[in-house]
């Protein structure tokens, strides 16, 4: 068939791989949003234009991240989709996210503006309030008689529904125009009903209806004072994020001339801006600066404070060859250092980018609070319809004197004048059903429910990233709640990947006249391993000069082979040997055997088909692995050893370790650990796999477990790879991160608990589930404060968990 280009367009869109390799991503950040009922509005508006593969939209942050077919959508039509409904967004390219002053003011100015933003409807919420509240008390109005004049409160109401109340009416309208009522049209609809039926009750006396006006008022003093305290909460809460972005250097001291003599010379220096600098060039950094970009040390020596990438407070001294980091804070000495890495490429800015898209990723468990979200507004106002129904037609009748007195009641405890309270059976009917109808309305809170998830990953992977701890996301916390096995690499992970050449040993007599290390060292000069290294460090070591080889080839996990002066080389484990069919013969087994059995890796060589001789190597226990494994068997968690090593080697380190030999897979090549992770996947026991590695050779294992736990060593496969990046190298951070991921994923629940409970409570409640019996009604302006405390104590719980995490 001849495929027309539309037809192979699809074909090549049907590839999973091809998908993967054409996505693009669009970060849109997006303001008005409001609770979860927006979230759900902005995830709406954005996945119904074609190309657009999903999207993750975060209220705390308010950010949006649209995943698209390359070239598919344009990003203008994104942004004037959603600014047009009420959403006004714009694009965050990477220059702009490097460069604030490119979309908004630096971060010091717009906190200041923030905060001066709080505190203005601080002051307006506390003036409402107040005011309202102020005509309760009787003394007070015998001095200032106008606090119990009815037209005092009238006005009072009118003013606060014309200046504080107008984004909220503007904002609810807008919802209601676009099909997605909000957490704002509840409460306008709420706010105009009070003001409406208490005008109408001042304006025709004669139908004896009660005038409340305190109730729009105070229910607007609540409403701004909760959002107020929340929001505060919420800049809390990114606190660890914003000092994150701090970090990044705005300007460097670029070196003209990197000549010796003219290194110090002050016409050679020019400061330039840090986004400017480029690979190759060389920098000065004084005592005070922090490192502009990563970089090597070309001259000087200093110490650098790294807590910002670590998490470990003890400075690091830095000498010529040493590798610095952008953002650490250089601490005593001049050096000049050569830029490796810039821009969006440095080891900062891909935290920072992490950290970010980490916030946006949700954990599953937030889908059932965004569905309930998106539909959470249509069942308030029938819920509230339906108790304006209910206790008009039948409630009023049934219980007509416990409705009658609570009505007064409540007029009296308001200051509200006898001769507005309610004379006319048809009138309090009408009254009451319509004021337990605003107080359902006022009352749903729909923000906590948008609010429960992001705010504690927000907090979860900002304390995480101080202290050197990365996790990609919410869906990241909650997987890591369910672990119940963690698979440890052992080379470089475990160990500290630094093996040194402990015995050589000379089974047959060479054809070659040089020593066995020299010939294994021409071997090994054409790869790159840690057992390669060694071997080569050997023959430095020795002062031994390494022969020319030719003609490479290497199977991980299992050996190497070159041609050297003449001579067909092999190198490797017993499998390598079998694999070419060459003899091993009892000597050689007895010898590899007592190598083996004291932890050490043992390598072959054979010269022509001849085993000639054998390398033992050794590497030593991380300091903290020790301490690592027994705080994970005291967490109830199954240890394990995963290795490419010999059975032998691999029992010996587990020995040291406590790990059971029923705990240890060894002979695995590199290639099918991902198999044995599956294994265990699938198993009978059917266990929850994380698998801790150092980010290179085993990027397919990490990628097969449950969670993928990498020590920052393999930097750029780890960042790609592993949905945990552990910044300090250090293994008992194993520990801490799922300390901190349990602890995160607890919040997120127990936020969740609160936000439906509060819901499934507070409308029943406030619907008048109790007047019958208990005579217990609650009022609108009761209800607003209680919708404004349910906001604020999710956040403020999240809060709690960066105390909880930071004194473990």
């Amino acid at each position: 068939m001849q495929l027309t280009p539309k037809t192979e367009l699809l074909v090549l869109e049907s590839t999973p791989s091809q998908k993967i390799l054409t996505s693009e991503k669009i970060i849109l950040d997006v303001g008005g949003m409001k609770c979860g009922g927006c979230v759900n509005a902005v995830e709406k508006q954005l996945i119904q234009h074609l190309g657009v593969k999903s999207v993750c939209v975060n209220l705390t942050t308010e950010v949006a991240v649209v995943e698209i077919e390359p070239g598919a959508v344009d990003a203008d039509t994104l942004i004037q989709g959603l600014t047009a409904t009420g959403f006004p967004s714009q694009l965050r390219t990477a220059k702009s996210a490097g460069d604030q002053s490119a979309v908004s003011p630096n971060p010091a100015s717009r906190q200041r503006q923030e905060m001066q933003s709080i505190i203005r409807q601080l002051v307006v919420a506390g003036l409402l309030l107040f005011l309202s509240g102020i005509g309760h008390f009787g003394n007070i109005g015998a001095i200032l008689p106008i606090l119990n004049n009815i037209w005092f409160h009238c006005g009072l109401a009118t003013i606060a529904i014309i200046i504080p109340g107008r984004p909220i009416l503007v904002e609810g309208w807008l919802g209601w125009r676009r099909g997605a009522p909000n957490m704002n049209t509840l409460i306008g609809l709420g706010t105009l009903t009070a003001y409406i039926a208490s005008l109408v009750a001042l304006l025709f006396p004669q139908m004896g209806w009660e005038c409340f006006f305190d109730e729009p008022v105070m229910m607007l003093g609540f409403i701004l004072l909760g959002r107020t305290l929340e929001k505060q909460a919420r800049l809390r809460a990114a606190k660890a994020f914003r000092q994150l972005l701090a970090l990044s250097p705005q300007t460097a001291r670029l070196i003209i001339n990197p000549e010796p003599e003219k290194l110090i010379a002050g016409a050679n220096m020019i400061e330039i801006p840090a986004e400017q600098v480029r690979v190759g060039e060389w920098l000065q950094v004084l005592p005070g600066d922090k490192i502009p970009v990563d970089g090597e040390v070309r001259f000087g020596q200093t110490t650098i404070d790294e807590s910002m990438l670590t998490g470990e407070s003890v400075p690091v001294i830095k000498q010529p060859g040493d590798i610095v980091t952008g953002g650490t804070l250089n601490q005593s000495g001049a050096i000049a250092i050569q830029a490796t890495r810039t821009g969006d490429d440095t080891t900062l800015a891909q935290i920072v980018a992490l950290v970010e898209a980490a916030q946006t990723r949700k954990a599953p468990v937030q889908k059932l609070a965004d569905t309930v979200a998106g539909y959470f507004t249509y069942g308030v106002l029938a819920a509230a319809f339906f108790t304006f129904g209910f206790w008009y037609l039948w409630g009023t009748h049934l219980w007509p004197d416990v409705t009658m007195s609570g009505t007064m009641e409540m007029a009296h405890n308001m200051g509200h004048h006898p001769q507005h309270l309610v004379p006319h059976t048809e009138y309090y009917s009408l009254l009451i059903s319509l004021k337990l109808a605003i107080a359902v309305m006022v009352v749903a809170c729909p923000c906590a429910l948008g609010l429960a998830t992001p705010t504690a990953i927000l907090v979860g992977t900002g304390v995480g990233a101080e202290r050197g701890l990365l996790i990609k996301g919410g869906d990241v916390l909650e997987k890591v709640h369910k672990l119940d096995t963690i698979v440890f690499d052992k080379t470089g992970t475990l160990t500290t990947g630094k093996p040194t050449v402990t015995d050589c040993i000379s089974i047959t007599e060479s054809a070659l006249e040089i020593s066995l290390i020299q010939l294994a060292a021409a071997v090994e000069s054409g790869t790159y391993h840690p057992l390669a290294t060694a071997i080569q460090e050997e023959a430095k070591r020795q002062y031994l000069t390494i022969p020319n080889a030719v003609d490479f080839h290497t199977e991980p996990g299992m050996g190497v082979s070159a041609v050297v002066e003449g001579k067909n080389v092999l190198l490797g484990n017993w499998e390598w040997f079998n694999y070419h069919q060459i003899d091993i013969n009892e000597t050689a087994q007895q010898q590899g055997n007592k190598l083996a059995k004291a932890g050490k890796t043992v390598i072959g060589v054979a010269v022509d088909g001849i085993l000639t001789g054998l390398i033992a190597v050794s590497d030593t226990l991380r300091p903290d692995a020790q301490t690592a494994v027994d705080k994970l068997h005291q967490m109830g968690l199954r240890v394990m050893l995963l290795s490419g090593d010999r059975i032998e080697a691999a029992t010996a380190i587990a020995k040291q370790l406590g790990i059971n030999n029923t705990d240890i897979i060894a002979g695995i090549p590199p290639a099918q650990k991902a198999a044995m992770i599956q294994s265990l996947q699938s198993g009978k026991s059917k266990s929850f796999v994380a698998m801790v590695g150092d980010g290179i050779n085993d990027a397919p294992a990490l990628s097969q477990a449950d969670v993928g736990i990498a020590l920052h060593s393999g930097t750029d496969v780890a960042m790609e790879t592993a949905e945990i990046i552990l910044m300090r190298n250090s293994l008992t951070d194993v520990v801490k991160a799922i300390h901190l991921s349990r602890a995160t994923f607890n919040t997120i629940r127990q936020n969740l608990f609160w936000a439906f409970a509060y819901n499934t409570i507070g409308i029943p409640l406030a619907a008048g589930v109790l007047l019958p019996s208990w005579g217990f009604n609650l009022g609108p302006s009761s209800a607003a404060a209680l919708m404004a405390f349910s906001s604020v104590s999710v956040v403020t719980n999240s809060i709690f968990l960066r105390r909880l995490a930071l004194n473990r």
